[in-house]
């Protein structure tokens, strides 16, 4: 399998490939706005870099209810971090964005891929993405981001719902000119789900492979992890491992994760494992 994100193209088919996360937001849920400053955030790119991220997300918005954030504050927080980063590394760079007018304003400043949680629920999204020839990703979430959603409820399972959504929204983004190695699926853990639910998206990862894109999983330090290990956001670095893996050995191939270094080593490993003969 085959994932082009930029000029770079990767095959997927056994490795899986490492996003590192980069917060431009005060009330991140992990970091708490510990990288809002800009040159916090450029040191925080370069550890990123160095400890072997495949490619950066910047994120300009948190995906969970909180204070407004205005079009021009998204703007000033995320075009001159992808600005800099598109100076700094030869590498993708995705934005992570529910706004079309965000993605084409990143896109314009260098970056390859939009990371949209909102599943393309704005109609200019995939306009963008085939003017500018970037990447998506295809994400599931239930009401909206942002909107408070606590009791979801999927009549027929939640594996078949999100599934169902994510062969929908690949099938407009194809449709829209996107070719299909540019077009990523994710099940959008904790977007809209229980913790148990978001565990069974977890164990049926499988289940979106079938789909034929390369699989997103992001479950980095999610809350559903905590639920699940009893343990603070600080302390779920071994939780999200083990998601990793497990992830892996299902058939994701795009890790979102904070921690870079150990996330390198667990996509190293696994493909070790996948490609011995």
């Amino acid at each position: 399998m085959l994932l082009a994100l930029g000029s770079h193209e990767y095959d997927v088919t056994h490795r899986a490939l490492v996003m590192g996360i980069l917060n431009r937001t005060p009330d991140s849920f992990f970091d708490g706005g510990q990288y809002f400053g800009f040159d916090d955030f450029l040191r925080k790119a370069d550890q990123l870099v160095d400890e072997g991220a495949d490619f950066l997300d910047v994120g300009g918005v948190k995906a969970a209810p909180g204070p407004e954030v205005t079009l021009a504050e998204e703007l000033e927080r995320v075009v001159p971090a992808v600005d800099a980063l598109r100076t700094r590394f030869d590498l993708p760079i995705s934005v992570d964005t529910f706004r079309a007018e965000v993605f084409d304003a990143c896109c314009v400043a260098g970056a390859d891929v939009g990371n949209d949680i909102a599943g393309f629920a704005d109609p200019a999204f995939l306009e963008v993405a085939e003017r500018h020839g970037a990447s998506v990703v295809a994400c599931h979430v239930r009401l909206a981001p942002r909107v408070p959603d606590p009791e979801p409820r999927y009549p027929q399972g939640v594996v078949s719902a999100v599934v169902e959504f994510l062969r929908e929204r690949a099938a407009r983004a194809h449709a829209a000119g996107i070719p299909r190695e540019r077009i990523m699926v994710d099940a959008g853990l904790d977007l809209g789900k229980t913790e148990p639910m978001s565990a069974e998206l977890l164990r049926r990862s499988d289940a979106l492979v079938e789909l034929g894109h390369p699989v997103f999983l992001s479950a980095s330090n999610k809350p559903f992890l905590g639920s699940l290990t009893g343990t603070e956001v600080t302390d779920r670095r071994v939780a999200s491992a083990a998601a990793h893996a497990l992830g892996i050995g299902l058939g994701c191939r795009i890790l979102r994760a904070h921690d870079v270094r150990g996330s390198r080593r667990i996509a190293d490993t696994m493909a070790a494992i996948l490609e011995a003969r």
